[in-house]
């Protein structure tokens, strides 16, 4: 019980802590919230992906483990949320923000920070949640949307929302220095280091600032089934998968970390976009988010545990 606080102390609180000086910081001086989501997507999150990827230990053989865990844990998540909004009756636009609230998790700008915390001392545990974080990337842009968008709109705003994403030209800008033993200079190594170091923080503050408006209005059964799948079921299903493929040590507890994160931004954004019941999105985020300082907590204690 003991690691357990020590785990809400030195991981969760600080998280939270930046979370929370996110939301006084934006309702104070009113962020520019696309600008702040462009700097963690178009300049931290490639820095911080090339210097994890380009100084982590990680062979080809154990990233395609990962996107075969990644693909196996979402397919059956996808298959059990399609079922609960089949069952229970949800309308089209309900049951598209419902799947992506359960499928879509915030491996960027709330994964990364707590791996970062997690596996200081352990640059892989740190790659690998950086693997998750552009499979997760891959997958908003392609089953998220397709939940979403229009059979006419599907194609073309697929590619070009996967085509810009810069973090994919880091991850193989990385792959290839590493493969060619190509040595950053000093100087550009020492500037991306820095850009890299800025991401805990920035993206905090950005999450924070995200849910510092977001309300919510009533527990419906649909938010309750969301709020439980993201946050329950889906370490459950990840650990039986870890389970049966046999897999211990840092890649299974960078793994079962990874899978008890609350429910994506991007799901809410792609509801409002699109019109599917968006208030249910946000509230999906707020909840999920607020109720991971305690699920995610109990997730990292047990991965100690288990593996």
């Amino acid at each position: 019980m003991e690691i357990f606080f020590l785990i809400l102390k030195n991981i969760i609180f600080p998280i939270f802590l930046l979370i929370g000086l996110g939301a006084i910081l934006h309702r104070i001086f009113k962020f520019d919230l696309n600008t702040l989501s462009k700097l963690n997507t178009f300049f931290l999150l490639p820095a911080v992906c090339f210097v994890n990827i380009y100084q982590g230990e990680i062979s080809g053989q154990l990233i395609t483990q990962i996107i075969f865990f990644c693909i196996v844990l979402n397919v059956l998540l996808i298959v059990v949320s399609y079922l609960i909004a089949k069952i229970n009756g949800f309308d089209p636009g309900l049951s598209a923000s419902f799947r992506n609230s359960m499928v879509l998790s915030n491996s960027g700008n709330f994964g990364l920070p707590v791996s970062e915390l997690v596996f200081h001392t352990n640059p892989l545990g740190m790659s690998i949640q950086v693997i998750i974080s552009i499979f997760q990337n891959l997958l908003t842009y392609t089953y998220g949307l397709f939940n979403a968008v229009s059979a006419n709109a599907k194609g073309s705003k697929l590619i070009k929302e996967i085509v810009r994403l810069p973090v994919l030209y880091a991850l193989l800008l990385a792959v290839l220095f590493r493969s060619l033993d190509i040595a950053v200079p000093g100087p550009v190594w020492k500037a991306v280091q820095n850009t890299a170091n800025a991401f805990l923080a920035i993206a905090l503050v950005t999450l924070g600032a995200q849910v510092a408006y977001l309300k919510i209005k009533r527990v419906s059964r649909s938010l309750l089934f969301a709020i439980l799948g993201r946050l329950v079921l889906s370490p459950i299903v990840a650990l039986f998968v870890i389970m049966v493929l046999g897999w211990e040590g840092t890649i299974a507890q960078a793994l079962f970390i990874a899978s008890s994160f609350p429910t994506s931004r991007n799901s809410a954004l792609i509801a409002l976009e699109y019109n599917n019941h968006p208030e249910f999105a946000t509230q999906v985020v707020l909840l999920t988010t607020i109720l991971s300082s305690l699920s995610v907590a109990v997730v990292v204690y047990a991965s100690s545990l288990l593996f």
